[in-house]
């Protein structure tokens, strides 16, 4: 996989999707997994429960897969932009999604300290 480069004089919208892994609860539950990762194309697919309708694929800048590590996603994506804001650029990461799809996961990581 390419990295995304950040170029400072070119303000652009990076669009960068992380599925989460089952909490316990979910897999306790027994839960499916209703999306399919393709990180080398930057596609996503998306599975019905119900079986009844095709899945939907959608295309990324980048995405990340259920077994994607934190230390991975920040290298690659957030530690571009807090460099360049060292350097005087503006940048924003924004994470936006659902109640329980994982935003405070890869903003925080496991509870568990390593």
């Amino acid at each position: 996989m390419s990295k995304i480069q950040i170029v400072p004089k070119t303000e652009s919208v990076k669009v960068i999707i992380r599925c989460r892994p089952f909490t316990r609860q979910e897999e306790i539950d027994q839960r499916k997994i209703a999306v399919k990762v393709n990180e080398d194309k930057g596609e996503i697919q998306i599975m019905k429960s119900s079986g009844d309708e095709q899945p939907r694929n959608f295309t990324f800048d980048r995405v990340y897969g259920l077994a994607s590590k934190q230390e991975v996603i920040f290298d690659e994506n957030a530690q571009p932009i807090i460099k360049f804001v060292c350097e005087g650029y503006n940048g924003t990461i924004f994470c936006y999604g659902q109640t329980g799809t994982g935003k405070t996961f890869t903003m925080e990581g496991l509870d568990e300290v390593p």
